[in-house]
């Protein structure tokens, strides 16, 4: 019994075409089986309180389940929550390089941008 929620609504999250691009290709430069999608989310710890959770993986029971262009995205209900107008974006400067949140619901963040507390 397939119990995963496919929504046709929006995703509650926002990825920007630079960071799309990225991850088409790492999901092509590692294989990536076509039946997984991207998984954002958060979990406890980091510096701040919560850090991001940005991999690929295969849709569960508690996710609801967007497309972002023919991206499938995997974020589970209870983290909705913390990621509802999130931004991600894929940074590649002289300085940095790689994926950056830019999340409204973070009351603070960390020096490395990947914690942040609600």
């Amino acid at each position: 019994m397939d119990t995963v929620k496919n929504t046709a609504i929006a995703p509650p999250i926002k990825v920007t075409a630079a960071a799309l691009t990225e991850l088409k290709a790492i999901m092509i430069n590692q294989n990536i089986p076509a039946d997984h999608g991207l998984r954002i989310g958060v979990k406890g710890g980091g510096c701040s309180g919560f850090s991001y959770i940005l991999g690929f993986d295969v849709a569960k029971e508690k996710d609801d389940i967007y497309y972002l262009d023919d991206l499938k995205v995997l974020i589970e209900k209870a983290h909705g929550l913390y990621l509802a107008g999130m931004e991600v974006d894929w940074v590649d400067g002289l300085n940095n390089r790689g994926f950056s949140f830019n999340n409204p619901n973070a009351t603070d963040t960390c020096g490395c941008g990947s914690s942040f507390s609600a």
